[in-house]
């Protein structure tokens, strides 16, 4: 039977022997492994009631058999739903709410949580290790499966993106979403079956799941699998690898270990940035310390990739490139949709086979993010260049990219305005040498409340991902506003600008 991804994974698979993932610690998982362990945990999927179009949510720690599963998903036609492994129970249970998913896996000592808002849903166990109650059923299904039929625009996955205000909104990825967008980018970026990625990013989000992944899958290629960035492992393994994808704060960390040079890096082909803006000044030291231009490109969960800086040619520090092959980009007034002429600022839209199929059981959403024309709008602001090549100059829904991580304010502020003592809030990104921006809120305290910055943000912990809470918290009488009563948020920011610098 036809599986549109898989069909292309196998057909693009070098010999069974090859390594698919090495290990820090030498141990390999081949591309025969690869097929072997995916199949057996489809099987497993199959025996739990999985059925094809079935959501199985996942929430683990990254590692190989983590990988596997996903894989295992796009076998079984079920729909693979990564969260983030730092969001808390209070915030899963809106996301198993909304998904419905038939199977959830979870670390074991998240289990007893996790079964108790799974609303009925099979849980299983997968840890760090890549062990657990999973794989331990895996181990008595056939190394065979029989791939589940699966067309192009069949769903693959649901990754959750955030809204500014209101509820997270899955966005639904379908099979040649995946697909058209990693084989463009083996093509663009020039990945074949020698490259060695050292892959050092998350695996719950599109970064290090559909583009780290599925570009070394679809060019045959290995990668080198850390469980996270660090810097020392990083310098450490370098010199096995030949490409590397971060966010920026991988690269702000390696310019300040000592082993980065010019003899370290002379081996490497490519050096990538992205989910976050690289500053300019990062560019330059990286290019002056090991000879190499990083490659920014711009991405989104709703569209995985939709520019990038050359291959061959100028990579532009404060650019993202122009669209890649296939895409269409444009910039419009936000509020009309008319089209602007190059140089002018407005909303960056785009259009091609990378562009999700909509929102998760949100049609009124979905069809307020498209134009009828078929572009998908943003929400980001930019501008095009007289080279073609694409600027993001902000955010038209005040999205914080910290790390690499998307936190939206809203969510944010709907925590910290529920507090005793707490009048209202305004959460803002404040620009940071190493996360790119930091989260920040500023809160207006009640008149004779006793609360402080420490008692906000401790109030905070066990409510929110660690990414999304704060760095910083500052205590004020009042909001800045216009005279139309809204927050000026860009006026906190010019008034807090430079705190973390």
């Amino acid at each position: 039977m036809a599986n549109h991804l898989f069909d292309l994974v196998r057909a693009r698979m070098p010999a069974a022997q090859s390594p698919f993932i090495v290990h820090p610690d030498g141990k390999a998982l081949s591309y025969g492994d690869l097929e072997a362990v995916s199949a057996r945990l489809a099987g497993v999927l199959v025996a739990a009631g999985v059925l094809p179009g079935d959501r199985v949510a996942v929430q683990v720690e990254k590692s190989a058999n983590a990988l596997m599963l996903y894989l295992a998903c796009v076998r079984a036609g079920a729909v693979f739903l990564p969260l983030n492994a730092a969001y808390t129970l209070a915030e899963l249970e809106y996301f198993i709410g909304d998904a419905e998913p038939a199977l959830i896996v979870c670390d074991p000592s998240r289990q007893a949580g996790i079964v108790a808002i799974a609303r009925g849903a099979a849980v299983e166990t997968l840890d760090a290790g890549g062990e657990g109650s999973l794989m331990q059923k895996a181990q008595g299904m056939p190394d065979l499966f029989a791939d589940a039929a699966r067309g192009p625009d069949d769903l693959a996955a649901i990754l959750y993106t955030s809204g500014t205000t209101g509820r997270s909104k899955g966005a639904m990825l379908s099979h040649d979403n995946l697909a058209s967008n990693a084989l463009t980018l083996v093509d663009f970026w020039r990945f074949s079956r020698s490259d060695v990625l050292l892959h050092a990013l998350p695996i719950f989000h599109t970064h290090g799941l559909f583009v780290g992944t599925n570009v070394v899958l679809l060019a045959g290629a290995s990668m080198l699998f850390l469980p996270k960035f660090d810097a020392d492992e990083v310098m450490r393994l370098l010199p096995r690898a030949t490409t590397m994808m971060g966010v920026p704060t991988f690269y702000v960390r390696l310019l300040d270990h000592a082993g980065l040079t010019r003899e370290a890096t002379a081996h490497m082909r490519l050096f990538v940035s992205g989910s976050a803006p690289l500053l300019a000044d990062t560019h330059r030291d990286w290019s002056q310390r090991t000879g190499h231009a990083i490659l920014e490109r711009y991405g989104m969960t709703e569209t995985n990739m939709n520019t990038s800086n050359p291959y061959d040619g100028d990579r532009v520090a404060g650019t993202v490139g122009p669209p890649l092959p296939g895409i269409a980009a444009r910039i419009t007034e936000p509020d009309t949709g008319a089209v602007l002429p190059a140089g002018e600022i407005g909303m960056i839209e785009v259009k091609g086979p990378n562009v999700f199929k909509g929102y998760w059981r949100n049609p009124e959403k979905t069809a307020s993010e498209f134009r009828v024309d078929g572009f998908f709008i943003t929400g980001d602001l930019g501008k095009v260049d007289a080279k073609g090549y694409v600027h993001i100059v902000g955010r038209g829904k005040d999205l914080i990219i910290t790390g690499g991580y998307n936190v939206y304010p809203k969510e944010v502020e709907s925590e910290i305005d529920a507090l005793p003592g707490v009048v209202e809030s305004a959460v803002i990104g404040l620009a940071h040498k190493d996360f790119g921006e930091a989260v920040t809120a500023v809160v207006v305290r009640a008149k004779g409340a006793d609360l402080d910055d420490r008692a906000v943000m401790a109030a905070l912990e066990g409510r929110l991902a660690r990414f999304k809470q704060p760095k910083r918290v500052f205590i004020v009488d009042e909001l800045p506003r216009n005279t139309m009563g809204k927050v000026q948020k860009n006026v906190l920011r010019e008034i807090y600008a430079g705190v973390f610098v």
